[in-house]
């Protein structure tokens, strides 16, 4: 572990949505490491408490709260419950979506369910909307904050098969944009994470295992891309050392889209 002083995030108050598992586990830990409160916000109860329950045996503060992202008044509980237990919100990530956990129609535009398209925007596109409005109170309050929200390189490459998957996270690129502009004279800095395609999933089966290792192709960085290649961007998009960015995006894929 660090020494204090040497930790990015000490003093910093972390909410992370969809932190029970994969990806959104890992930032919890990453940020939690780095000094921060951190703050799981799971629509998996059981998994939030498991991932809270493994930091405080690590010694790192942290808080689980069952949050539906697609249920404003479920987000207005996330944030109350942060400034109750820890008094302030320094850092949101927008974790939480449908895609590996939470099956989806992969065909064409003819194939994809109206409905299907409908609960995609609204976890995927309406859920970062609620959480920014839930948070951004307590960050205005403080004149200081970074939300970090999560795209993803399909955004960039326009894959076919995941129509409603794809516009979703392309909505977020310009959400940021938009939010970056509205809140930057509070202090407040709002970016984007776009990640590769991340073997992400506890226990994988074989064929999500050969859908991960097609993807190197594609890439510079001739490897399996893992919840840990996105950590650094995280905590650099959370800390300090950031403090002059807002509005952009971070392409974490290994060199498959280069912008």
């Amino acid at each position: 572990m660090p020494r204090e002083n040497e930790m990015r995030l000490k003093g910093k108050v972390a909410i992370v949505t969809g932190g029970g598992h994969g990806i959104g586990a890992a930032y919890c830990e990453g940020l939690a490491k780095e000094g921060a409160a951190v703050v799981v916000a799971e629509l998996d109860a059981d998994a939030a408490q498991a991932v809270a329950e493994r930091l405080g045996k690590g010694g790192y503060e942290s808080l689980a709260l069952p949050t539906d992202v697609s249920n404003e008044q479920s987000t207005k509980e996330m944030a109350a419950g942060a400034l109750q237990a820890f008094g302030r919100i320094d850092v949101l990530i927008n974790n939480a979506a449908i895609f590996s956990t939470i099956p989806m129609t992969r065909g064409g535009i003819d194939e994809v369910p109206s409905d299907e398209w409908d609960r995609m925007m609204l976890v995927n596109l309406k859920g970062p909307f609620f959480c920014c409005r839930a948070v951004l109170p307590a960050m205005r309050r403080q004149r200081s904050g970074s939300i970090i929200n999560i795209s993803s390189g399909t955004a960039f490459a326009g894959p076919p098969t995941r129509i409603h998957y794809v516009t979703s996270k392309a909505g977020i690129l310009g959400f940021t944009r938009c939010l970056a502009r509205e809140e930057g004279p509070n202090g407040i800095r709002v970016n984007t994470i776009a990640p590769g395609s991340t073997l992400s999933e506890p226990d994988p089966t074989p064929e999500i295992i050969a859908f991960r290792r097609e993807r190197i192709g594609a890439r510079a960085l001739k490897r399996v891309q893992y919840p840990a290649d996105l950590v650094g961007a995280a905590v650099f998009l959370a800390s300090d050392e950031s403090g002059f960015m807002t509005g952009q995006t971070l392409v974490v894929d290994g060199g498959a889209v280069m912008l």
